[in-house]
């Protein structure tokens, strides 16, 4: 039996005459790293601002550990650090700084928790440093550190990748997969790079146009999703005829002009490039893959479409 930590039920809310959340429930278990996928404009932001309560909805509640967060907001959101949309910070002061003045803002005594949280975020070493002297991914992992400061038990991530290079989303990915496992914090990140959620997230919600396509856990993704042989040729007209009628593969897909998919695998990548070949066609990569968080996630709002 799952146990949710936070539970949104039938969430519903309109600007003017358009619904960008249209009767949304969502859930979110225990311990578990939650990904909320959809392109910009889905009603991710939306959702989460719900969630902390900084918008009100016209319909549905959200609960954390059975509580509605918009009858009792101050008892469920103590449990809550957050980012959402861009960090900001007293420029002009340390790292350090801008941490004592949340912890002052906060009525939270315990400085000694400072240390502790640029150590985890890997910042302790620049103390003298201003924060408008710091890198786009620093301001993010200070910003984690500001969210985590108070030892929240949930940790809400608003697109906390957005305008990193390679090596800061690694970084952030690390951390986050660290305060995850090794310091139980069950995280909520929206996102719409969907490689990235692959990596991180152990069950999403798939988002479109304000509406929840569909709650699934990624191991379940894999395992609906077979293995595959995919196959870069310089025909595929001629590489699907041969086959279908040279090897008797009827289960294939032609994705673009040099792109088929084969998903009947009684024949290995070596008989099929062999084959190909033989017959005089060109074959630039063959390898076996298995369906991404992206082909499912359009296959799946394609057919909610339909």
């Amino acid at each position: 039996m799952k146990e949710y930590k936070i539970v949104g039920e039938h969430l519903t809310k309109q600007y003017k005459n358009r619904k960008v959340v249209n009767d949304v429930s969502m859930h979110v278990v225990n311990g578990e790293i939650y990904g909320l996928v959809g392109p910009n404009g889905a009603g991710k932001s939306t959702m989460l601002k719900m969630l902390l309560n900084l918008t009100k909805p016209d319909m549905g509640e959200f609960t954390i550990d059975g509580v509605s967060v918009q009858k009792n907001g101050y008892q469920t959101l103590r449990k809550v650090g957050a980012i959402i949309e861009n960090p900001y910070f007293y420029e002009q002061l340390t790292g350090r700084e801008n941490l004592e003045l949340h912890c002052e803002y906060m009525g939270y005594p315990n400085l000694e928790e400072i240390d502790k949280v640029l150590g985890l975020v890997s910042l302790k070493n620049i103390d003298g440093k201003h924060v408008s002297q710091y890198s786009i991914g620093m301001k993010q992992r200070l910003a984690i550190a500001r969210a985590i400061l108070t030892r929240p038990e949930i940790l809400i991530l608003d697109e906390p990748i957005n305008g990193l290079d390679p090596d800061g989303i690694i970084e952030i990915r690390r951390l986050i997969q660290e305060l995850n496992k090794e310091h139980g914090i069950t995280v909520i990140i929206s996102s719409h790079i969907l490689s990235e959620m692959e990596l991180l997230a152990d069950t999403v919600g798939i988002m479109k146009d304000g509406n929840m396509i569909q709650e699934i856990s990624m191991k379940d993704i894999h395992e609906q999703n077979a293995a595959y042989i995919e196959i870069e040729t310089d025909n595929a007209e001629k590489a699907g005829y041969i086959l279908n009628e040279i090897l008797q593969i009827k289960q294939f897909r032609v994705i673009s002009d040099g792109i088929i998919q084969v998903f009947d695998l009684s024949k290995s990548g070596k008989e099929i490039s062999s084959a190909l070949m033989k017959y005089g066609i060109g074959v630039e990569s063959i390898q076996k893959k298995q369906n991404s968080l992206e082909e499912f996630f359009f296959k799946t709002t394609r057919r909610s479409l339909a």
